[in-house]
């Protein structure tokens, strides 16, 4: 069995020979292909619905009963309109907005920040969709912070906002420029870290604080070999810690011995997500070390954001591969997490919108740092944009040749079955994960996975003029 600090170290030698990876401006402007033509806003719209969630869903030290569902509509002067969906998270994106609001006071505050992106795009032309969203962003990030009264409102919760927005403006690119595939769609220097064609991608459902035991032993073998376990739960850190060690010694009990063919030492992995809530770097030494106590260190991957944001620390010398998510808001964030020591980066093209996720795959592919898809508890038509991301990403170190995609909406969503009829192509054959994976053909990759497609549902709830 490969020695785990060996095989981190190696991987974070890696990433500090890459150290002479080009400027990130460099990276960008290279990315940036001729533009075909420029593109004129003639109209925006905008509306939501609330989609209950089966039970409180908790993270952060938090609980979610609700995720609101936004869509942006968009209209170009030559006649094409798209439809952007967003699923928000407040708790996900902003701890601190969820704790000093309603849960739908939240919700209505980030909404307003799309419908105020929505104003400042309406009358304007871009060519390419991340450049006009560069152009938005510092004003309306001054515009959440103020509606939010939170001077130091984190990135994510503007970032969050601007999905649907986004998703619709590529949409109306590719419309307006003939282009069918979500290939077409990535700038020409930034293929290589999109270079990937898997033919299959690994499903990570999430096991939160209240995710039953027996339920994750059954979902072990229904053939899922990679889960997202939540830690970091409610309460002192002192608190938190022995809820953290009684959840994973119970959980190992479960399943540690489930074998599976996908990783070295024939284990289960084991994916932790800590939100942040671990403040100081104690406190995780002494969750791995009861982790070595009871023999589940090993199987130990990812620990995902284990630290506050604030907290920027060197980390190489933790024993595991840390991966950032929240902090990694931006590309530029990203490069710091890497500077830090940062093993691995959480991709959300469905939360940071895909115009930075591609800046940030950039900036981790030139500096050797592996990526992965993270959820949001998102809709169905999201997950397809999240599926499109993850089949082309480069293989996880470990993991088998496939791809990794964190999907949880079937495990939360009171409504997903309906849900999943308003996707247009729910009856395909990569929609449904079987053993553990989503399977995906050549009609796949030809058709975005339906992302092109029109989505009736949600473009019904808009008047056509």
């Amino acid at each position: 069995m490969t020695d785990r600090r060996e095989f981190i170290k190696k991987s974070l030698m890696a990433a500090g020979a890459a150290a002479t990876a080009a400027p990130l401006e460099m990276v960008m402007a290279s990315c940036s292909p001729a533009p075909e033509k420029r593109i004129s806003i003639s109209g925006v719209d905008s509306n939501f619905e609330r989609e209950p969630l089966i039970r409180p869903f908790g993270f952060k030290g938090g609980y979610l009963t609700e995720l609101w569902q936004t869509v942006s509509r968009l209209e170009s002067s030559s006649g094409v309109r798209t439809t952007g969906l967003c699923t928000q998270s407040i708790l996900w994106s902003d701890e601190s907005v969820f704790a000093s609001h309603s849960e739908a006071g939240g919700n209505a505050l980030m909404y307003a920040i799309t419908e105020r992106a929505l104003q400042m795009v309406n009358g304007q032309s871009f060519t390419l969709p991340y450049v006009l969203l560069d152009e938005i962003l510092p004003e309306l990030y001054s515009y959440g912070c103020g509606i939010t009264a939170n001077p130091r409102l984190r990135k994510t919760f503007v970032l969050n906002s601007l999905v649907g927005l986004d998703n619709a403006l590529w949409l109306l690119y590719a419309g307006e420029n003939k282009i069918t595939t979500f290939d077409g769609l990535i700038p020409e220097a930034c293929k290589p870290a999109f270079s990937f064609r898997h033919d299959r991608v690994a499903g990570i459902p999430l096991m939160a604080y209240t995710v039953p035991v027996e339920e994750i032993k059954a979902t072990a073998e229904e053939g899922y070999f990679v889960m997202k376990i939540k830690i970091g739960q409610p309460g002192t850190q002192e608190e938190m810690l022995e809820k953290d060690k009684e959840r994973l010694s119970a959980i190992h009990k479960a399943i540690g011995n489930v074998e599976t063919p996908w990783t070295e030492n024939g284990r289960l992995p084991y994916y932790f997500d800590a939100n942040g809530r671990y403040e100081k770097r104690e406190t995780l030494m002494m969750f791995l070390e009861h982790a070595k106590h009871i023999g589940a260190f090993d199987q130990i991957v990812i620990i995902e954001e284990p630290f506050p944001e604030e907290m920027e620390t060197d980390v190489r010398d933790i024993p595991v591969r840390l991966a950032a998510d929240e902090s990694a808001h931006t590309a530029e964030d990203a490069i710091r997490r890497i500077e830090m020591g940062y093993g691995a980066i959480a991709l959300k093209a469905i939360a940071k919108t895909l115009s930075m996720t591609m800046k940030i795959a950039q900036a981790a592919y030139e500096r050797n740092i592996p990526c992965f898809c993270a959820d949001l508890t998102v809709n169905p038509v999201l997950v397809e944009w999240n599926r499109n991301v993850a089949a082309r990403l480069s293989p996880f170190p470990g993991m088998g040749s496939v791809g990794l995609m964190e999907s949880n909406g079937h495990q939360n969503y009171l409504n997903w079955d309906s849900m999943l009829k308003y996707h247009p192509r729910s009856d395909a054959p990569w929609i449904g994960i079987r053993k553990g994976f989503y399977e995906l053909d050549r009609e796949y990759y030809r058709t975005g996975g339906g992302i092109f497609d029109p989505i009736p549902h949600y473009e019904s709830m808009f008047a056509e003029s």
